[in-house]
């Protein structure tokens, strides 16, 4: 159970995003960006050791998601625009840097801040994701990778992806959760919480809108394409969706990078192993040039 979880809504971007704000006001500014087809409630297990430690957490549903404001158009999802939400955020809660912490699609949006707006990064953490770079190159070179990114391609149709799971109770979602995860790692519960989040009106559609901007706009990479900021990358050995080859290239492309590959984990990894990857962003926090708070909220 998570304790003295602020929910508050930030104009950002222009638009308005639902952030969950935890731990002391002045603290160090933590950003957790959750991925598909999740919203806020994917860092639960993260936020209150967080808070306690002395960071200031701020965990939004991003643009499209849960109670987030969800624009109409495709082009509205680039990775661009997802990116200056972060920095927007950034800047209106009145900080110049954050650590910014992703997993899956928010992993994506990290490397991105980080690439396109490194002046607004302190440190970069990085879930089963990899570097951009590393993607685009692994897709145009590997068919196994192509097989297991089947589902981008299938999210292109129209309306048919979102009407298909929403005639079954999004019980393809469901299955996609639980079946490339651990068993229990997604409670009753937890899979009742997010059917609530997936029936709010257009959010289906707004989240599939992310793989479809990507598609549809390409990525434009800046001139350096190296990571400046220290980083670190925690990965799942057993992802189902991606290719653990990727994790060790996408290290090598950060100045100050380290690489934590979890044998026995899925792609679900801060869920899975939740102690292991607390301990590990909490070590990897601590040892930088400021001192939080260490005493219990």
């Amino acid at each position: 159970m998570v304790h003295n979880l602020d929910h508050t809504y930030v104009q950002t971007n222009g638009i308005r995003l639902h952030v969950i704000q935890a731990g002391p006001s002045n603290g160090p500014l933590v950003i957790l960006l959750h991925g598909f087809p999740e919203y806020w409630r994917g860092w639960v297990k993260q936020i209150e050791p967080l808070a306690s430690a002395g960071f200031r957490v701020l965990v939004p549903d991003q643009r499209g998601y849960n109670l987030s404001d969800k624009p109409k158009s495709i082009a509205a999802y680039r990775i661009d625009e997802l990116a200056k939400d972060v920095v927007g955020l950034i800047h209106t809660v009145g900080r110049e840097k954050a650590t910014i912490v992703g997993h899956d699609w928010g992993a994506a949006v990290a490397w991105w801040t980080a690439l396109c707006h490194p002046q607004v990064v302190e440190r970069l953490v990085i879930l089963n994701v990899p570097h951009p770079v590393v993607m685009m190159r692994t897709l145009r070179r590997s068919l196994e990778q192509l097989r297991k990114s089947w589902y981008v391609f299938a999210f292109q149709l129209p309306w048919l992806p979102e009407a298909v799971a929403r005639n079954n109770d999004w019980q393809v979602a469901v299955e996609a959760l639980r079946n490339t995860s651990r068993p229990g790692t997604f409670t009753d519960e937890d899979i009742e919480l997010y059917r609530q989040a997936w029936w709010r009106k257009d959010n289906f559609t707004s989240m599939l809108n992310w793989y479809r901007a990507a598609v549809r706009h390409p990525l434009r990479f800046p001139d350096d394409v190296r990571i400046h900021v220290p980083t670190l990358v925690i990965w799942g050995a057993q992802d189902r969706f991606l290719s653990r080859k990727m994790a060790q290239p996408s290290v090598d492309l950060c100045d100050e990078g380290r690489l934590v590959m979890i044998e026995e984990a899925t792609h679900w990894v801060q869920h899975e192993e939740a102690e292991r990857v607390n301990e590990l962003l909490l070590r990897f926090l601590l040892e930088h040039s400021f001192t939080p708070r260490t005493t219990a909220r």
